[in-house]
């Protein structure tokens, strides 16, 4: 079972930037396809952005895309979301996931959670 830690998250102003890092367990992580997901108070958790084992393609959710972009480090077995220009609706938990091989943007379709990192966006 692989294991995900979320870090970078914090509070900042509208505007903003933050990269958020996903470090999973080592042995298996290339192997894995990884998304990000978001979930604010009484909303349901949302889908961001992922990215394949490896091919490094990409998927946005398209209140992201030109903002955020997701990439990963195999070699650190590490995922990395960068977002910019930062809203106040971006203010949410933001969890890191990973599934077997296969890239989605369901989030019934990934098997591994991270605890999540609160992101904070004032305005």
């Amino acid at each position: 079972q692989v294991q995900l830690v979320e870090s970078g998250g914090g509070l900042v102003q509208a505007g903003d930037s933050l990269r958020l890092s996903c470090a999973a367990s080592e042995g298996t992580f290339s192997g894995f396809a990884m998304g990000w997901f978001r979930q604010a108070p009484g909303k349901e958790r949302e889908f961001v952005g992922c990215i394949s084992a490896t091919s490094g393609t990409t998927y946005y959710a398209s209140s992201v895309k030109g903002r955020f972009t997701i990439s990963r480090d195999n070699a650190k077995n590490t995922v990395y979301l960068q977002m910019n220009s930062l809203k106040p609706e971006d203010t949410a938990v933001y969890y890191c996931a990973a599934r077997r091989w296969g890239i989605s943007t369901s989030r019934y379709n990934y098997d591994h959670w991270g605890q999540g990192t609160q992101v904070t966006v004032s305005s």
